[in-house]
């Protein structure tokens, strides 16, 4: 039986992140990709220039035609930057039954041009926290949905993580990225306890779209029937060797993005 992820995601003209960055990893890691477009942006290393909203009725139609046709894995759900696209993807994901769903709470871009509407906020946690067998914020990210400070080392990473989970977040991957210091620590924080995964920190701006290569990474995995565990550590191990060769390429004059094909060129 082939793997099959699906990305439920904004599109990224640039190629760094987003739909695009999300297919690439799935390539990558040997599962095929379906997507769902939920918003177009223009977009490069540079920043946003500009969103436009798909409507909530054709996101439910992507849905739709993709969840009745193909046999998928898992889903992860990235950019959405409206209540009623967000409203749209809960229904669908129960009416076609998904049960592996990784979720990514973009709020923000590399570039620091805010993707997330204030309002939509409150309805993420509410419709998708428990729809989600892991939500992958980054600190700002994570203090922004529990309006507390960055965290400043692990043990506030740890409270945040459990203060999410008693939010309604079925497990919480605590993700270190925009720390300090020569590691990177990612924290998995469950009900049933914590995992503390670690790699070197790697010296580079070109970090666009990282967060979507990690959850879609760990979206394939589950697609390919792995334990929540072993496709958050694999995936790791994946995301830290494209930052690390992402000095390979030369894309734009911005924050480029990471080697999703490392392996291969």
């Amino acid at each position: 039986m082939t793997a099959i992820a699906v990305t439920i995601a904004g599109s990224d003209s640039g190629g760094g992140a987003g739909i695009q960055a999300d297919l690439k990893t799935f390539s990558a890691l040997g599962v095929y990709g379906a997507s769902v477009v939920t918003a177009l942006t223009a977009q490069n290393t540079r920043g946003v220039q500009a969103i436009h909203d798909v409507p909530a009725a054709f996101v439910a139609a992507q849905m739709d035609s993709v969840f009745s046709d193909l046999k998928v894995g898992a889903a992860k759900i990235g950019m959405l930057s409206q209540v009623p696209v967000i409203e749209a993807v809960a229904a669908g994901l129960d009416r076609h039954r998904v049960g592996q769903v990784v979720l990514d709470p973009v709020m923000v871009a590399t570039s620091g041009d805010r993707l997330l509407n204030p309002d939509a906020v409150s309805a993420l946690r509410r419709l998708l926290f428990p729809r989600a067998v892991l939500v992958t914020p980054n600190l700002l990210e994570a203090a922004a949905l529990l309006e507390q400070p960055v965290s400043r080392g692990e043990d506030d990473m740890l409270a945040q993580g459990q203060a999410l989970i008693a939010q309604g977040a079925q497990a919480v991957l605590m993700k270190g990225g925009h720390g300090t210091g020569d590691t990177s620590v990612d924290l998995l924080v469950t009900p049933a306890g914590t995992v503390r995964l670690e790699a070197p920190r790697v010296a580079t701006r070109n970090t666009h779209g990282t967060g979507c290569t990690l959850s879609s990474a760990i979206a394939a995995g589950l697609a390919k029937g792995f334990p929540l565990g072993q496709a958050v550590s694999e995936a790791k191990d994946y995301v830290t060797a494209a930052i690390a060769a992402s000095e390979r390429l030369r894309v734009g004059s911005g924050h480029g993005p990471t080697h999703h094909f490392h392996a291969w060129w």
